[in-house]
């Protein structure tokens, strides 16, 4: 039963962040936590490994709505964040690594919450579509905009794609479609710096205990995936949005009053 719950979760949560253009890792790590009782730091590291498989699919079945072609045209767009975001993601992975369990937890309550309200306020970001910087200033912001993103990334073990959509559309005025195509591609490089750090410290050994959850979790997603990118072309994400940010404040709030397992479940 926890693989087909995992299977299950895994495919809900990858529907909902295929919708947007993002890994549904701030959606997946509560479940981790508190429904399969896995230790926070354990459940990072799943959650960046799983997200990283739900971006890839998901980029690779957006292409049907958003062609390569247009996301390739704003290469330097991504680039300008993904400078910051690699080297953010490095140095986050090393703070998870470094703090007690409690104190982590207290940092991804306050990370999830952030989230949520960037969430909920997605439609007031939308609507004024950008705001007009000088080109050495906006590539400046865009850089240090980054640094946050990767440090979210590897710390929370998220892709990001609710901090990179953003600052997309404020910074460069790229609609919200295409700026969720734009976040998936930001995304797979910086979970893959995290994932590489978080290997350097030997902090990896979860996959081999959890292979079995690893896998199931990562089919749903994957069709979860292809799901919300079919559905996608059907959505106007508006309303989704704000739903999608009370969930998870609801998330962050059930997650501060957990309080933390000693040990996660035996493999299935």
């Amino acid at each position: 039963m926890r693989s087909v719950w995992a299977s299950f979760w895994g495919g809900l949560i990858g529907i909902l962040g295929g919708l947007i253009g993002l890994g549904g890792a701030e959606f997946r790590l509560p479940l981790l936590v508190s429904w399969f009782r896995f230790r926070i730091l354990d459940s990072i590291v799943i959650n960046l490994i799983v997200s990283l498989i739900t971006v890839i699919f998901s980029f690779i079945f957006r292409t049907g709505l958003i062609h390569p072609e247009r996301i390739i045209s704003h290469a330097p767009i991504m680039l300008n964040i993904l400078a910051g975001s690699l080297i953010g993601s490095y140095f986050g992975a090393g703070f998870a690594a470094n703090v007690s369990q409690k104190s982590l937890k207290r940092v991804v309550v306050i990370l999830l919450l952030s989230l949520s309200l960037v969430l909920i306020g997605h439609d007031f970001i939308y609507q004024n579509e950008s705001v007009h910087i000088a080109p050495l200033p906006r590539v400046i912001i865009g850089f240090v905009a980054g640094l946050l993103i990767g440090a979210v990334s590897s710390t929370l073990g998220v892709a990001g794609g609710e901090l990179i959509i953003p600052t997309v559309i404020l910074l460069f005025g790229i609609e919200v479609k295409l700026a969720g195509s734009l976040s998936l591609a930001i995304s797979i490089p910086t979970i893959m710096v995290g994932l590489a750090k978080y290997h350097e410290r030997r902090l990896l050994s979860v996959i081999r205990t959890q292979l079995s959850f690893l896998g199931f979790m990562s089919l749903g997603s994957i069709a979860g995936a292809l799901a919300g990118s079919y559905l996608l072309r059907y959505t106007s994400g508006s309303a989704l949005q704000i739903f999608l940010g009370t969930i998870l404040l609801v998330s962050a709030i059930q997650l501060a009053l957990k309080n933390e397992p000693a040990e996660k479940l035996p493999p299935a």
